[in-house]
């Protein structure tokens, strides 16, 4: 079969179209045909060795298929069935051995395609609204890369627990889809301090939650926009890690809660993941949640999608196709 391949760390051109031989089903484990594979920045995090991962690897963390084969001992899915999964590496590939225990059953209403853009994103955003800070109705909270996959699921949750949501992109263009998956005020962080519009949106006050996923390059002024007692969430790095900080900054800055959330520590339990995964399917398959797929790319191509992630030049979703 056809796979993407990374021997050893670096750029996108690191990403090596292969053949390789179809892996063996173990026990507790099934051997899904992969139609679609989620692009997601973690990907990038595994190629540049940001988050290691021992090479030779296949990158994709995220996908949807038919199962082909199971292993002894697999309940939970059969054979046939049209699945999606999370949080196991591995996608970008033809064929993936996926844990049972992390594939949900797809509704019928939901694609290939639409499960494959929807789980990751999906659940990291549920996992953000509902969790992490759990949003209320009079909330205020700061979305980071708003027009991003992440960004617009995360505004469309947020705008369903109630809360009132400033969004920032880097252009107009992206302005406009913000506002659309319900951004209440966008702001364009290359032409205004978001910082200070956000103090000026709030009267002064700041938001009671920040969502960053930029890392570096937001980090302080994401702090400089709560309010006292507020919570910052730093779910991201693509525009690198955050350096080291002294916590007593948090103090300074109006004694501050401090949270860097991954999705594994949210969906750790079978019964955590079909809860999150249940919720965004049914969401998107009722239409309560809308996702946007900004490209679907050749498996041959992931070296491009990665260039074009990285570069900032997409809103929305972009997937593979095997």
């Amino acid at each position: 079969m056809k796979a993407i391949v990374v021997r050893q760390y670096g750029g996108p051109e690191q990403l090596e179209l292969t053949d390789v031989e179809i892996p063996t089903v173990g026990a507790g484990e099934a051997l899904v045909e992969v139609h679609a594979a989620g692009v997601n920045y973690i990907d990038t995090y595994h190629r540049t060795g940001l988050y290691p991962a021992d090479p030779p690897f296949t990158p994709g963390m995220e996908g949807a298929g038919v199962v082909v084969a199971i292993g002894a001992g697999v309940t939970e899915v059969g054979v046939g069935d049209r699945v999606a999964w999370a949080m196991t590496r591995g996608s970008y590939a033809q064929c993936a051995i996926v844990p049972a225990w992390r594939l949900i059953r797809l509704p019928d209403a939901v694609s290939f395609d639409l499960a494959a853009a929807a789980m990751l994103q999906g659940m990291t955003a549920h996992y953000l609204t509902h969790s992490t800070y759990p949003l209320q109705l009079g909330h205020t909270a700061l979305v980071h890369a708003a027009a991003g996959g992440t960004g617009l699921l995360l505004v469309q949750m947020a705008k369903r627990r109630g809360a009132r949501v400033f969004g920032t992109t880097s252009t107009a263009e992206k302005a406009v889809l913000a506002r659309e998956a319900g951004c209440d005020e966008v702001i364009l962080y290359t032409q205004a301090d978001f910082a200070e519009e956000v103090k000026r949106l709030t009267g002064g006050r700041g938001v009671d939650v920040v969502y960053d996923s930029v890392g570096a390059a937001t980090f302080e002024k994401s702090l400089d926009s709560l309010r006292p007692r507020g919570m910052m969430v730093s779910f991201g790095n693509s525009s690198g890690a955050v350096p080291p900080f002294s916590p007593l900054m948090l103090s300074q800055k109006g004694s501050l809660f401090l949270t860097r959330p991954t999705l594994a520590h949210y969906v750790a339990t079978r019964e955590e993941m079909l809860e999150r995964a249940s919720d965004v399917l049914h969401w998107v398959a009722s239409g309560r949640l809308s996702v946007r797929i900004h490209k679907v790319y050749p498996l041959a191509e992931a070296a491009q999608a990665h260039r074009d992630l990285e570069a900032r030049k997409t809103t929305g979703k972009l997937l593979l196709r095997p």
